[in-house]
């Protein structure tokens, strides 16, 4: 089964009115390899993920599409 995360990385990005270069750049990368993630050409690798959620302040989960439900799980250390 193909991931449908490309849309949602995408409205989170442009709903903190960041451009694709900003995010490629918390990320590390260059904004050409953060475009194809976001356009689906390449799956999104579990550090990449879990940087995207703290990016975005979502949890992984929701990013990926598995809950509708942006907010992060509550912290299980207490």
């Amino acid at each position: 089964m193909k991931a449908n995360y490309y849309p949602r990385i995408k409205d989170l990005r442009e709903d903190k009115d960041m451009s694709q270069r900003e995010i490629a750049a918390l990320l590390g990368m260059k904004q050409p390899q953060y475009f194809r993630y976001e356009q689906g050409y390449r799956d999104l690798p579990t550090d990449i993920l879990i940087q995207l959620a703290e990016i975005f302040d979502v949890s992984t989960d929701y990013i990926l599409g598995l809950t509708n439900n942006p907010q992060k799980p509550k912290d299980l250390k207490k």
